[in-house]
């Protein structure tokens, strides 16, 4: 497909008859396509690569590279190879990683552009939502281990845990003052473990019911809630699509899942200069096998804050049940809880996260036309 793009772009290149037709075919596709001219300035950009970049075609049509990238980034460096030795240039594995711009294990190709000197066909592959796959996958066998735990917990320590804590009550009633005090202590820890079990069951594996939900009227009530509590300090911006349609989901639990990812964002934030964003987006082309068939992601709910982000020898195990972000106190439930219902409505949840910036992604699906 690469030599096809770039076949297509030197027709665009020489603007004869076919060259509207060619870009048109270039703009459709999904993989970002970029032209940079002898200067590194944006000379063509398809739709998928504005949505890349994060930034407009026509605000691209005035940048360079430089200005979305430092000069030591490697992309400059293929560019060079490519101009130089005129050949077909390949890196994998790239950080693009700036203020502007924050993409993670990206592959590139760079190739000459026929017939116009020092122009870089750029052609991009992401492979961000493949890993974030992989990773769901295993997060969801994680939290089935857990739910085979909690099913064993309470199996086998609640009805010991109740006899103890009778004991502990029988034992209190004629105790020392001194005594009682060992006998409150064992009903306090006897209750605590018995709250742990039932917070583990959340993880259990009965279906849900789903309905058409107003995802905005989900992140409203999650606001109000955040802001006359736990969140009262910060500031919270809404950038939402107002057209989106309704997500195919459960109300109750979508709540809980963008509370836990706010809540996270508000402990991981300055009270003072703490800001949160939440914002949603109607995206095409995100496909997943589910079942018997696959199930279209279009709707896009993002949590973004300030914080200092997440630290980068958990990133790759976030999700996993007992891993904390590394709030103080943190029990590492919050995010696997996260990953587990964002996976039973069939979607997929994205974190990219860097000083300054950290952003969980939720890739939702369509209620039904009926509903």
């Amino acid at each position: 497909m690469r030599g096809a793009v770039r076949r297509a772009l030197n027709v665009v290149a020489r603007r004869d008859a076919a060259g509207p037709e060619a870009a048109s075919v270039l703009s459709s596709l999904p993989v970002p396509v970029i032209v940079l001219d002898r200067d590194d300035r944006f000379r063509f950009v398809n739709q998928a690569a504005e949505a890349f970049l994060g930034i407009s075609i026509a605000q691209l049509a005035q940048l360079a590279l430089p200005d979305l990238l430092p000069r030591d980034n490697p992309l400059f460096s293929l560019a060079a190879q490519v101009r130089m030795h005129d050949v077909t240039v390949s890196d994998h594995d790239l950080t693009l990683e700036s203020p502007r711009l924050a993409r993670r294990g990206v592959a590139v190709q760079g190739s000459p552009l026929d017939g116009e000197p020092g122009s870089v066909v750029l052609v991009i592959q992401d492979a961000s939502t493949a890993r974030a796959l992989d990773r769901q996958l295993t997060f969801r066998s994680a939290a089935r281990s857990v739910s085979g735990m909690a099913s064993m917990l309470a199996h086998e320590v609640k009805n010991p845990l109740s006899g103890i804590r009778g004991a502990a009550q029988l034992l209190e009633q004629n105790a020392s003052e001194a005594d009682r005090e060992l006998t409150q202590l064992i009903c306090d820890e006897a209750d605590r473990i018995r709250a742990m079990v039932d917070r583990m069951d959340v993880f259990d594996e009965r279906p849900i019911e789903r309905r058409a939900v107003n995802i905005h009227q989900v992140l409203e009530h999650v606001r109000r809630l955040a802001q006359s509590g736990f969140a009262r300090h910060h500031r919270i911006t809404e950038l939402y699509d107002p057209s989106l349609p309704p997500v195919w989901g459960n109300r109750d639990q979508l709540i809980q899942v963008v509370l836990n990812l706010v809540k996270n964002a508000a402990e991981a934030t300055p009270a003072q200069g703490g800001e949160i964003t939440l914002s949603t987006a109607y995206q095409h082309g995100l496909r997943l096998a589910r079942g018997d068939g696959r199930v279209h992601l279009p709707l896009l709910v993002t949590v973004r804050d300030n914080g200092p982000g997440i630290p980068e020898d958990i990133r790759g195990h976030l999700f996993d049940p007992f891993v904390s972000s590394g709030k103080p106190g943190g029990e590492g439930l919050g995010l696997a809880l996260v990953a587990k219902v964002v996976g039973d409505h069939g979607g997929l949840v994205e974190v990219e996260s860097r000083p300054g910036r950290t952003e969980f992604r939720l890739h939702l699906p369509l209620a039904p036309e009926e509903e």
